[in-house]
């Protein structure tokens, strides 16, 4: 599979000369071609690196990097720059960069850093991905299956969920007691993140909260602005 490149280049001339010498050592790039534009795309998708100019309209690199780097700690971003000077160079470590590269530079350059720093940072699979059976509170969930078992003493009850339905309860498992950012949840199940594919998310979120309304011990909040949070209180005591 292809490695995603963001690049994010106001000058639309070298942002199409890096996205296709890109291309053609086989990565999948996306161009913005300012910070704004940046953000917007950044947010719609995953990304396994990041390539930002730092003078750009609307928004510059910096900015921009500082934003990504509050949703998303992990993910490499290399920033392009005219400036040569010290202290450019430190305010781009400080945001998180991963490298920095002064214009004009070879395009070679750029794909041989580019790619030490996917080789460096090559992630490894997060074991929850593996995991299809989920125990919250006194509900056992059957992801594959798409079942949801409530058990209390003697009363036991099942629900066969809808698969946007399972789905959604899956991430929230992965994510129980941490907050399940918006963004994350309309690009797995949705493929986009917009005002209507929100609205929909709300819809299933209301749905969820019907389902485990039988365990007072759990409840999925709202994180203003962020996502939901799936709180289990039995664990969170423990």
């Amino acid at each position: 599979m292809s490695n995603k490149i963001l690049l994010v280049e106001d000058d639309q001339n070298f942002g199409d000369v890096l996205k296709s010498y890109l291309e053609m050592h086989e990565f999948d790039v996306t161009l913005a071609t300012d910070g704004e534009a940046g953000k917007q795309a950044f947010d719609k998708d995953d990304y396994d690196l990041c390539i930002f100019d730092v003078m750009m309209p609307k928004k510059d690199g910096f900015t921009l990097g500082k934003e990504v780097r509050e949703q998303d700690k992990d993910t490499p971003i290399i920033f392009l720059t005219a400036k040569t000077l010290k202290e450019d160079v430190l305010e781009g470590f400080k945001v998180g960069a991963d490298d920095y590269i002064t214009k004009p530079f070879n395009s070679e350059e750029l794909l041989y850093r580019v790619q030490a720093i996917l080789k460096r940072s090559a992630k490894a699979p997060d074991p929850k991905e593996d995991i299809k059976e989920f125990e919250i509170g006194k509900y056992h969930f059957n992801y594959p299956l798409r079942i949801l078992t409530y058990t209390n003493g003697k009363t036991k009850s099942e629900d066969k969920l809808s698969p946007k339905e399972a789905h959604l309860l899956r991430l929230f498992c992965m994510y129980k007691n941490d907050v399940l950012p918006r963004s994350v949840a309309l690009t797995k199940i949705w493929n986009e993140d917009n005002y209507f594919t929100a609205r929909s998310m709300d819809v299933f979120v209301t749905k969820l909260r019907k389902y485990l309304a039988k365990d007072d011990q759990l409840e999925i909040v709202n994180i203003h602005g962020n996502g939901f949070r799936l709180i289990d209180r039995n664990t969170l005591a423990s």
